[in-house]
């Protein structure tokens, strides 16, 4: 059994026109949201054997905030290929894990996160989280996937569990839509 856990990126501020895409930072809800997730993760005890986010400055910054929240540093590996990407580049990253680490968490953006998501759980009654998905993948949700699989390179498409899609607002509603 692997477990993936995947993780969008905090909100980011479009203040200075003069920077890249790449170089965002975080805004102050992105920050507070951050740290509300690493607290979650915390009492819901999650656990993760290896870590890879992508090095885009708005994803250090989450998990600089999520680290607070959740009191133990995360130590990613970077890996560039994150950035931006879509779901295929992504189950590339994921078929690459350690075969060692049984839960992984990865960190990147949309849309290619969410497209994971809908790539690798099945359309069905019994995944009705998917649909939550399927609506929206907001700044700083979480998602968790499960498979029944002993290797990281038999992850497939249609292949996961989704057992479990936590958004900001659902742990704080001032951090939903709409709100500073």
């Amino acid at each position: 059994m692997k477990t993936l856990t995947l993780l969008r990126h905090a909100k980011s501020g479009w203040d200075d026109p003069v920077l890249r895409d790449f170089d965002r930072p975080l805004n102050g809800k992105g920050k507070r949201a951050a740290q509300l997730v690493g607290r979650n993760w915390r009492t819901m005890g999650l656990k993760f054997d290896q870590v890879v986010a992508s090095p885009a400055v708005r994803v250090m910054e989450t998990i600089d905030q999520v680290a607070t929240g959740y009191g133990a540093a995360l130590a990613p590996a970077w890996d560039r290929r994150i950035y931006l990407a879509s779901a295929t580049t992504l189950l590339d990253v994921i078929h690459e894990l350690p075969e060692g680490a049984d839960d992984a968490l990865l960190i990147g953006h949309n849309p290619g996160l969410e497209d994971l998501v809908l790539l690798l759980v099945p359309d069905s009654d019994e995944q009705p989280l998917r649909d939550d998905v399927e609506t929206k993948f907001p700044t700083a949700s979480t998602a968790q996937l499960r498979f029944a699989v002993e290797s990281w390179r038999d992850v497939a498409a249609g292949g996961a569990s989704l057992a479990l899609f936590v958004r900001p607002r659902d742990l704080d509603p001032s951090l939903g839509p709409d709100q500073d």
